[in-house]
């Protein structure tokens, strides 16, 4: 318990550090360069805590701070099922289109089949990122960076891998997906391919090694929401680099210093990000050569990216998307929210782009 309220502090002395945050850049009058429509909106309740939002054959699932969990049709809006679980959530949600997963406040992981629980397991440690389910399995990646894999529809522990080593990690959510027959997750710096039958690790590629006078200056983790391309994982260690690993192999491709906090996006020939400025870069896939950088929405605590065909997707602490080119960065319109701040998205969900919101708003929108 002492080590995870270690955990939270630094979370919170790195976001307090430093001075004044600056005044956000004025965007200037909004200029439609492509059309964008609004498609459907629903709602979940309000959310405070690191969520995920899962796609899965043009469902995404959504959760709330409360316990309400919805599986929402990205075509229409409209509801395929949802549940109020009756408990304050702190991980959430995975999903692989039969079953769905998140971690409560208690350090429960809470199952569903189609929408109905069908069990708890206690959890050893505070979890912020969503589990992730694969092959009737639900693996979970603690706070302390610890992963642990579950039988999904009997809810029994198949294993679990503690983790040693750094004092510290982040207080959010982290990496964790799959590639071929490995299990992939973020521990420090490092993303670790490991045997999802046993959780023992297969390789190691270091994409940010720590560096500082302290503990907190030492803080190295990758944060959730990472590009894929085939056996390509690019991804971002929190406030120092981005890079790309072969998850084939697990050998690092590039890595470039880079300072921010959110996770990245991109297609076969770029990797996008946002710095924690609000400047926006784009780097070339094969090598991590910079190809441009836009300061247009600086200060304004901007989500990840979403890249789709020309334009490149963020939202910002105000409920605004923004659509930018993927060329050089420069506007292509803007769409207004519920006025909260965009907390998980943009995302993809057939021709939709779907963000959601503090409030627990689900906005989609339909580029035309």
């Amino acid at each position: 318990m002492r080590r995870l309220g270690m955990l939270l502090l630094a979370a919170m002395l790195v976001a307090c550090a430093g001075p004044e945050r600056p005044k956000p850049r004025d965007l200037g009058p909004n200029t439609a360069l492509i059309g964008i429509r609004s498609a459907w909106t629903s709602n979940v309740g309000d959310i405070d805590f690191p969520l995920n939002i899962q796609v899965v054959d043009n469902v995404l699932y959504v959760a709330s701070s409360d316990g309400v969990v919805v599986a929402i049709d990205g075509r229409t809006g409209g509801d395929v099922w949802r549940v109020a679980l009756k408990v304050a959530l702190s991980a959430g949600v995975g999903a692989d289109g039969r079953y769905a997963a998140v971690v409560s406040r208690d350090n429960e992981l809470i199952a569903l089949n189609a929408g109905r629980e069908i069990w708890r397991q206690r959890l050893h440690a505070v979890t912020q990122t969503a589990p992730l389910v694969a092959g009737d399995r639900i693996f979970v990646l603690s706070a302390d960076r610890s992963v642990s894999a579950f039988d999904a529809a009997s809810g029994r522990k198949l294993w679990q891998q503690q983790r040693s080593g750094d004092a510290l990690v982040l207080a959010q959510a982290g990496v964790i997906t799959a590639v071929g027959d490995t299990l992939v997750v973020g521990q420090g710096g490092r993303l670790v391919g490991m045997n999802p039958q046993n959780g023992n690790a297969r390789w190691e590629a270091t994409i940010a090694s720590s560096r500082g006078t302290n503990e907190v200056e030492r803080l190295v983790d990758l944060v959730s929401g990472i590009s894929r391309v085939g056996d390509q994982l690019c991804t971002r260690a929190f406030q120092s680099a981005v890079g790309c690993a072969d998850a084939s192999k697990g050998s690092v491709i590039w890595s470039k210093s880079a300072s921010g906090a959110t996770g990245v996006h991109g297609d076969d020939t770029v990797v996008l990000g946002a710095e924690s400025d609000g400047k926006i870069r784009a780097w070339r896939r094969a090598d991590g050569e910079q190809l441009w950088i836009s300061d247009r929405l600086r200060y304004r605590s901007l989500t990840a990216p979403l890249l789709v065909g020309r334009a490149v997707v963020l939202g910002d602490e105000s409920g605004t998307l923004h659509f930018l080119s993927r060329q050089d960065g420069e506007p292509l319109n803007r769409m207004t929210t519920d006025g909260s701040a965009v907390v998980y998205g943009p995302v993809l969900v057939g021709y939709t782009v779907v963000a959601v919101t503090k409030r627990g708003g689900i906005f989609g929108f339909k580029p035309e």
